[in-house]
């Protein structure tokens, strides 16, 4: 973004006079003073600590202009102070003007799992064909939507902006905010159940990606699922589906997994063979909703393959890595829910690799008073033929262990750690592992196993 002061101040509504700074020009937001780069503006939040704290610090750093909020008394020391109603809510409003000003085609992307590589896949195929801009890493709430908006070069021509949730009233803010041209719903899971309570409710505040779309827009979802299907007959706008069914819009042909890569077809483009870089059938219908994406921009099946093939992933998903004693590492540890549990497992069960198998998984949070029996049921899913060693984390996962137990899963082979046990669970594991096996880490981003990932893979 480029823009001067003045035209910021009219944009947020300023309510202070600004006339002396308003030729300063402003090339970039921040809301962390220790990651502003010259010239941004700083947005001081409030989180655990009053981000006003740190305006001084944001200034000293190269800030060219701050917002204030009205509430917030302070000395005027001549800095550039931009004072609104509330910094979050004046976020926005520049994220929503900015977005206007540029007018590129806005893609939405939620869902319960696969997201952000759906997210990821999108961007990559339509940046064969146009200028795109993506939302980074995981800036998909209140806060890094707008933000993702304001880092658009001025020649974007798409932007691809994931959309998280875990409450009712998120997405339909977030779909107001930036008025998709189409909307794309992943799956619906059991993540946030802990809030929602059934998966008729999640649908419910998954469909709210649809509350601020455009009425000649396209909504883009997993035709498999039937509570999708039950919602989306109200729409007015165009629908379209992807799965596995035969009576989706896009459905897969033939699939066919290495041990790094898929390969498919699909019904629309017989004739062509698409290949991911990554493992997991559960990819196909992630690259078929972006396939579908494409498809309404009237992105050619050659430039499709092309953006499919060099495929690059947000960091922390499922992404194979070297071990530092000669194993293979399954690594995704930024997320982790029982359906995209039971689906890795699967995958890993799958691989035609020739070594042991051996699994470490983390809590998966915000279950709710379903958390045990969730936890538990992941026990049909481990079974001693397949799987050699099962290591466990967090307090969660202590009703996997008990339910592998009672299901015969040798006692010897199963270890249980505390989230705090770090340490001794990376001991264990490098006792235990030996080359040529294939390792697979999966937990909630809140049980922090990038630790052991790091102490596995560090030379």
């Amino acid at each position: 973004m480029k823009m001067n002061i003045a035209e910021i101040a009219k944009a947020v509504d300023a309510q202070n006079d600004i006339e002396q700074w308003s030729d300063i020009e402003v090339s970039g937001v921040a809301f962390d003073s220790r990651h502003l780069k010259t010239g941004d503006l700083f947005v001081p939040l409030m989180g655990a600590r009053d981000g006003h704290e740190f305006v001084n610090t944001a200034f000293q750093n190269g800030a060219s202009a701050s917002l204030w909020a009205a509430d917030h008394h302070y000395d005027d020391d001549g800095q550039p102070r931009i004072v609104v109603e509330d910094p979050l809510k004046a976020l926005q409003q520049l994220g929503k003007y900015y977005l206007n000003k540029i007018n590129p085609v806005v893609v939405a992307v939620s869902g319960s799992n696969g997201k952000t590589t759906t997210k990821d896949m999108i961007a990559s195929i339509l940046s064969t064909q146009m200028n795109v801009t993506k939302t980074h890493a995981n800036f998909n709430n209140a806060i890094g939507v707008p933000v993702t908006l304001l880092n658009m070069e001025a020649n974007t021509e798409a932007v691809v902006v994931e959309m998280g949730m875990s409450h009712f009233g998120e997405l339909d803010e977030l779909s107001k905010l930036v008025t998709p041209d189409i909307a794309v719903l992943t799956m619906i899971g059991e993540a946030h159940i802990e809030f929602f309570g059934t998966r008729d409710r999640i649908a419910d505040a998954k469909m709210e990606i649809t509350h601020g779309m455009r009425e000649d827009g396209t909504f883009v979802y997993n035709g498999d699922e039937p509570l999708l299907r039950e919602r989306a007959k109200d729409l007015k706008q165009i629908t379209k589906t992807f799965g596995r069914q035969l009576s989706n819009d896009i459905y897969a042909t033939s699939v066919e997994q290495s041990d790094h890569d898929i390969t498919f077809t699909v019904n629309l483009w017989p004739d062509e063979e698409f290949r991911i870089p990554m493992v997991g059938e559960y990819n196909v219908n992630n690259a078929m909703a972006a396939m579908m994406v494409a498809r309404r921009l009237h992105v050619t099946p050659n430039h499709i393959k092309i953006g499919l093939e060099n495929l690059e992933l947000t960091e922390n998903r499922t992404e194979w890595l070297a071990g530092n004693q000669g194993e293979k590492i399954l690594s995704d540890v930024y997320n982790s829910n029982p359906t995209a549990v039971k689906e890795v497992l699967e995958t890993l069960n799958e691989l035609p690799e020739k070594g042991r198998r051996i699994i470490v998984l983390g809590d998966m949070l915000e279950l709710g008073d379903a958390s045990a029996k969730l936890h538990a049921g992941l026990a049909k899913s481990i079974d001693h033929e397949h799987f050699a060693k099962v290591f466990l984390v967090g307090s969660e996962m202590k009703a996997l262990a008990t339910a592998l137990l009672a299901d015969g899963y040798p006692a010897d082979d199963l270890q249980h750690f505390a989230a705090d046990e770090q340490s001794e669970l990376v001991a264990s594991l490098r006792s235990t592992i030996q080359k040529g096996d294939i390792v697979l880490l999966k937990g909630s981003h809140g049980i922090h196993l990038e630790n052991v990932l790091q102490e596995l893979t560090t030379k």
